[in-house]
């Protein structure tokens, strides 16, 4: 058998392992339309995907970790396993069809170092941003087709970049190689089309829960969305001559159809099971059809939680004669980067379903409704479509979780301090708005800590005062504010809080008065009043003379010294007294001139 045949053998025979199905359903018959855009905030995108749609996920959550925000993996391996090989895919990664040679490592060291090359050169994202990615892994303890062993590596895979407490890994359910559900399927333990088991348990929901935090129940009862039957083609020319069906699918709920604003799940389904598959079934031969789409359990939770879900489709091609995703480089050698041909219409899909998207506007009529010693109350206008809003103080979350109405109390301040507020809404997906316009506030009642004292003027310069003070007890810090006039209007000068008792107030302007205050900050960040005023005026500006060497030495600013022109007081040679050479002088007392700049 010659190498491209044996080549051919394996990825036939590859695809029956790596993903089978059973679905007795056919193709819903619908109209296929160009993939709409919604309400979607592009950054609660997130995928998953089963056997080698796993690998698919894994490697599009790595090469586009910028966007997404966490993946869900079944029976799936690390990014670049297969390395652009068959038999690496079929041996090492997978063990279909013939077994796996010696339990062969996937090598989790080596591809750590191509993923870090890659992104080093621009190929994937950075890999710094899946620090923030929530990975959700399941592996079938009996899973014969992708072991366990393999899954591991993926587990160490992730850890190298995400801290554990951000991954999650289910490995102890007695699962074949399949999807494992709580409602449609083959018994647990087979290993048959459809590739989907009836564990009782429900991997679509726990995925999704763990990715994005609290999800509302989902939907036992009839779906309230729509199916919608897209056209793949516009995102990939020849779209079955690269192993990519002409059309996909789309879970919208009612909501999202309605412009709400909405989450973007995407779910790579396994080989053989793309639609146009047929297959043995009890009942006679059947066609796949949508039986990933529909019973796999997301519906369900995306119903109930404004989530859109997008079901692209691999199909069957000469190199790919059993629709996998390109997990191995039967199509394109840069399968698993951002430029890989299905990666790229794949991330144009999720580009056209977030190009509606529309951030919530900023809450109006932000005001204050009752202010205390240690509490301030604020109101502020609903926003359409807001599930709740978030409180800022002074730049920082004032409020633990969102707020469901349009008002809230800042209870623990302290007296006589300043605040600034400003509001955001939520949206269904957890995605702030604009922020209000800031509203400041200052609380009744005298500060809980003193104000420096013993303020005084240390040194002052042509463009610089120096103060320092006495640190009353239990302060943590200190704010300097300066004023062109006594008693103000001040401001603060200092960038931030300053730890220690002495500050120097830079880039001042000469034969200037200045007048200073001081505040203190305590530990539970109550501010003091201002210390007594004191002031400085600033030094002249230096006298600069510019001129030739020559006029230098008549001018008695320097002297001649064999023919070299040194300042005078200094041994500063200002260069040789030959035509016009003009230097720049500082005077720094009298008859005492340097070389320095002048303005």
């Amino acid at each position: 058998m010659s190498s491209s045949s044996f080549k051919g053998l394996l990825a036939s025979i590859c695809a029956t392992s790596v993903l089978t199905l059973t679905a007795a359903s056919s193709p819903t018959a619908a109209q296929i339309v160009s993939l709409p855009s919604y309400n979607v905030d592009i950054n609660q995108t997130s995928v998953s995907g089963l056997s080698a749609g796993g690998y698919m996920a894994v490697q599009f959550d790595v090469a586009f970790s910028s966007t997404l925000r966490g993946a869900g993996i079944i029976a799936g391996g690390p990014f670049y396993c297969a390395q652009g090989s068959v038999l690496t895919a079929t041996s090492t990664c997978s063990c279909a069809p013939f077994g796996c040679f010696g339990q062969s490592s996937t090598n989790v060291a080596q591809l750590i170092a191509i993923t870090d090359r890659d992104a080093g050169r621009g190929r994937i994202d950075a890999t710094g941003n899946l620090a923030r990615h929530k990975i959700w892994l399941f592996s079938g303890r009996n899973d014969t087709v992708v072991p366990q062993r393999v899954m591991d590596d993926l587990s160490t895979y992730y850890r190298h970049y995400i801290d554990a407490g951000n991954i999650s890994y289910k490995n102890d359910i007695a699962a074949e190689h399949a999807m494992p559900t709580d409602f449609f399927g083959n018994p647990c333990a087979s290993l048959a089309d459809p590739f989907i088991s009836n564990c009782n348990y429900d991997a679509a929901g726990q995925l999704l829960q763990w990715i994005y935090g609290n999800l509302h129940p989902k939907n036992t009862g009839q779906l309230g969305g729509s199916f919608i039957n897209f056209n793949q083609s516009e995102f990939i020319d020849q779209t079955t001559s690269h192993g990519m069906a002409p059309d996909g699918w789309l879970y919208v709920p009612a909501t999202c159809g309605n412009k709400e604003g909405c989450k973007l799940h995407v779910v790579f389904h396994g080989c053989k099971q793309y639609e146009t598959y047929r297959y043995s079934s009890p009942s006679g031969q059947a066609s796949f059809g949508t039986t990933y789409v529909r019973n796999t359990g997301y519906n369900k939770w995306a119903d109930a939680n404004n989530m859109i879900v997008l079901y692209p489709q691999a199909t069957a091609s000469g190199s790919n004669p059993n629709g996998c995703w390109d997990w191995w480089g039967y199509d394109d050698p840069d399968y698993a980067v951002k430029t890989g041909r299905q990666m790229t219409a794949v991330k144009r899909m999720i580009d056209r379903i977030a190009s509606g998207h529309e951030g919530l506007p900023a809450p109006a009529n932000l005001q204050v409704t009752a202010v205390a010693d240690t509490t301030v109350s604020l109101s502020w206008s609903t926003v359409a479509h807001a599930t709740g809003f978030n409180v800022y103080r002074d730049g920082a979350k004032a409020t633990s979780s969102p707020v469901p109405v349009t008002s809230f109390t800042d209870a623990g301040r302290s007296p006589g301090r300043t605040y600034s507020y400003t509001v955001k809404a939520i949206d269904s997906t957890g995605a702030e708005g604009a922020a209000s316009s800031p509203l400041d506030v200052t609380t009744t009642g005298s500060p809980t800590i003193p104000a420096p004292t013993d303020v005084k003027i240390d040194a002052v310069g042509a463009t610089s005062v120096t103060l320092s003070w006495t640190a009353p007890a239990d302060a943590t810090g200190f704010d300097v504010f300066r004023a062109g006039t006594s008693e103000g209007p001040f401001a603060k000068v200092n960038p931030s809080l300053v730890t220690g008792t002495n500050f120097t107030d830079t880039g001042l302007t000469g034969s200037t008065t200045y007048f200073y205050v001081i505040t203190s900050e305590g530990a539970g960040g109550g501010l003091s009043g201002p210390s007594m005023e004191v002031s400085a005026k600033t030094e002249a500006p230096p006298t600069c003379f510019t001129a030739t060497n020559f006029d230098h030495v008549v001018a008695g600013r320097a002297h001649d010294n064999f023919f070299i022109a040194e300042a005078n007081g200094s041994n500063q040679v200002l260069g040789l007294d030959n035509v016009f050479i003009v230097t720049t002088l500082k005077q720094t007392g009298p008859n005492i001139y340097v070389i320095a700049s002048c303005p």
